[in-house]
């Protein structure tokens, strides 16, 4: 099986980075391959703007969504949003791992969400 964790933690110390730490031992010792993507290492970009498309459909107002699915269309995402897009569909399981922070994922976290479940090629058109 390929498995993508996407990691989303600060400290190299945390309880956060153990787990990461053992599911990538875990899961590589049963013959699974894995793929991380850690967003504070990478310095992942959460904030979706404009500049996440080379070419725009509306170029009068940003209507994301609909950007999304006309760069992915035309191969104009940008480079960070691609290569995530990438490795989503090389898995078979995805795992998000993060501390959970008033009820809910790290900003950066749910700004990985909103830039790569982009429309067209993780949901819409039937996916």
């Amino acid at each position: 099986m390929k498995v993508l964790i996407v990691f989303a933690h600060q400290e190299a110390q945390s309880f956060n980075a153990a787990l990461l730490a053992r599911s990538v031992a875990e899961l590589t010792a049963l013959g699974h391959a894995v793929r991380i993507s850690d967003l504070y290492a990478m310095r992942f970009n959460p904030v979706a703007t404009a500049g996440d498309f080379g070419a725009r459909r509306f170029p009068d107002r940003l209507q994301y969504d609909r950007e999304q699915k006309y760069n992915l269309q035309h191969g104009a995402l940008s480079g960070d949003i691609a290569a995530e897009i990438e490795k989503l569909l090389w898995c078979d399981l995805l795992i998000l791992q993060f501390p959970l922070w008033w009820f809910s994922v790290p900003a950066i976290m749910k700004g990985w969400i909103d830039r790569v479940f982009v429309n067209g090629a993780i949901y819409g058109s039937g996916r």
